[in-house]
C-alpha cells in the first residue's frame, strides 16, 4: 500500500507531536500513537473514507504520509491538524502584555504553543462524552476498551504498514449498536450511555466541523446530556478554540486560580479571573499549562467508581 505524501515546514518551536497529543485518548489509546521512533501516528475517517496518517518531523519540517481511501482528504487537512494555523499574533499583540509576568515569560519560552483543529466533531465529542463527571482514568479505559472491541482496523494495519493494532475511532452506527451489557462491561453508567447514544443519532453533527468556534460550541450544548465541559472539550480538539473554556473540570479552575492570583477558584472564580481577556480565555489557560503547577491539596482524589454493580 503506497501513501500519499506531503511536506510542511513549521515555524520555530513548533512540535507537531505536542499538537496532535490533544487528539489522544490516554496511552492505550487504540487510534493513536503520539511520539514514537516511527513518528506519530493517528487513524480516522473522512468524509471520503478512513485514513491512517504519519507524521515524521526533523526540525522545521514535517513529513506527512496518508494511507487508504481518505488519503488525500487527510493530506489536506494536516496544516490544520498539526495547528500550523492556529495564530496567536492577535494574542501575543493584545493579551500577552497585560498577563503577569510569570504567565507572559512562559509564552515566550513556548512560542510553538498551538492547538489542532481536526473539524471531527464525532471523534472529540464521543471521548468527551465518556470523559463526563469520572476520573480520567476511567474515561480512557472506557474508550480504549471500546474502540478495541467494536473498531475497524485502520487501513494498513493488517498488512504490516501501520501499527497492527491501529483502530479507526468508532462510528456513530457503531456506537449505536453498542448492546447494554456492554457499556456496562465498560464501566460506562447508564447516563453517559445515553448521551453517547443520543448524540450518535444527531444530525447535522459533522457540518457543525465548517462552523465557528462559537457556533459549534452553542449548537453542541443543544444535544441532550452535553453541557460547557463537553463542548468546551470537543471544540479545543476540533477547532483549536481559542475562547472555550472547560467550566466544570475537577482541576482547570484550581489551576487557573492558583496562577493568576496565587489561590484556588471555583468554576466562578474562574471566568471572574479570566474576564479580561474575553474572546481568548483558552489559550490563557493553554499558556498556564504549559509548564506543570503544583495546586494546593485539600482532601482526596476522587477515586473512580464502579457502575457494573448496579
Amino acid at each position: 500500500m503506497k501513501p500519499l505524501s506531503r511536506e510542511l515546514a513549521v515555524p520555530a518551536g513548533h512540535s507537531a507531536d505536542r499538537v496532535l497529543r490533544a487528539l489522544r485518548n490516554g496511552p492505550y489509546d487504540p487510534t493513536a500513537l503520539v511520539g514514537s521512533r516511527y513518528g506519530t501516528w493517528l487513524a480516522f475517517r473522512t468524509p471520503e473514507g478512513p485514513t491512517t496518517l504519519r507524521v515524521l518531523q526533523r526540525g522545521r519540517s514535517v513529513a506527512v504520509g496518508a494511507w487508504g481511501p481518505g488519503a488525500q482528504a487527510a493530506l489536506d487537512g494536516s496544516p490544520a491538524l498539526l495547528g500550523l494555523e492556529d495564530d496567536w499574533s492577535d494574542f501575543d499583540e493584545h493579551v500577552l502584555p497585560r498577563l503577569p509576568e510569570r504567565l507572559a515569560s512562559l509564552r515566550r519560552l513556548h512560542p510553538g504553543l498551538a492547538s489542532p483543529a481536526s473539524g471531527r466533531m464525532w471523534d472529540a465529542l464521543f471521548p468527551a462524552i465518556l470523559g463526563q463527571k469520572v476520573t480520567a482514568e476511567e474515561a480512557l479505559n472506557a474508550y480504549a476498551s471500546l474502540t478495541r472491541r467494536f473498531g475497524d482496523p485502520a487501513p494498513g494495519a493488517e498488512n504490516g504498514t501501520a501499527p497492527p493494532w491501529l483502530r479507526l475511532p468508532l462510528a456513530p452506527e457503531q456506537v449505536r449498536r453498542i448492546s447494554s451489557w456492554d457499556w456496562h462491561a465498560a464501566r460506562v453508567d447508564r447516563s453517559r450511555a445515553t448521551t453517547a447514544m443520543e448524540a450518535a443519532r444527531a444530525s447535522g453533527l459533522g457540518t457543525l466541523g465548517e462552523a465557528d468556534e462559537r457556533t459549534a460550541y452553542a449548537r453542541l450544548q443543544h444535544l441532550p446530556g452535553v453541557g460547557p465541559w463537553t463542548a468546551a472539550e470537543t471544540v479545543q480538539r476540533t477547532h483549536a478554540a481559542k475562547d472555550a473554556v472547560s467550566v466544570g473540570d475537577y482541576h482547570v479552575a484550581h489551576l487557573v486560580g492558583q496562577a493568576l492570583i496565587g489561590r484556588r477558584v471555583d468554576d466562578d472564580g474562574m471566568l471572574h479571573l479570566l474576564r479580561p481577556f474575553d474572546g481568548q480565555r483558552q489559550r490563557v489557560v493553554r499558556v498556564i499549562f504549559s509548564r506543570p503547577i503544583r495546586k494546593q491539596a485539600y482532601g482526596p482524589r476522587l477515586a473512580p467508581e464502579d457502575h457494573r454493580g448496579r
